[in-house]
């Protein structure tokens, strides 16, 4: 349970965030990236290969807004765009060996962290949590402003 509860904590903190916008607002770094970058990298790592409106989706942000990270990881190596070569709209994207690392160590160290989150939590209202966490996340993507 401990270790699939971290992951699952993991993935609702993280979604939790999105949902509530941080990541437009957020200058903070993640493994030498923004915070938006980092969800990027991990989302695309993920999927491995993933079209840049799927990402805008998945992380809840505009374009336009998804582009720029795009491009900032593109220039530092990170992932690889691509268009389509029968449709200039669609690009795809997907990590270079270089974001694969950056990636992993992200994966790696939020599995560390989250973990010992968890294991800060007493054992028995570690599902408690979990749940509340969960329906929190739902009640906030429903509710959602602006």
């Amino acid at each position: 349970m401990e270790e699939q509860g971290g992951n699952y904590l993991r993935e609702l903190i993280r979604i939790l965030i999105r949902n509530l916008g941080v990541l437009e607002k957020s200058e903070a770094s993640c493994c030498g990236t923004t915070i938006a970058q980092c969800h990027a990298v991990v989302e695309i790592g993920r999927k491995e290969v993933v079209s840049l409106n799927e990402l805008s989706e998945l992380l809840d942000l505009d374009k336009s807004t998804m582009s720029r990270t795009i491009n900032n990881l593109v220039g530092d190596n990170l992932v690889i765009r691509e268009i389509h070569p029968e449709d200039r709209r669609y690009v795809t994207i997907e990590l270079t060996e270089e974001g694969k690392k950056v990636f992993n160590s992200i994966e790696d160290s939020m599995e560390i962290y989250y973990q010992e989150i968890l294991k800060s939590i007493p054992e028995d209202k570690r599902e408690q949590v979990l749940e509340s966490l969960q329906l929190l996340t739902e009640a906030v993507k429903q509710n959602k402003c602006c």
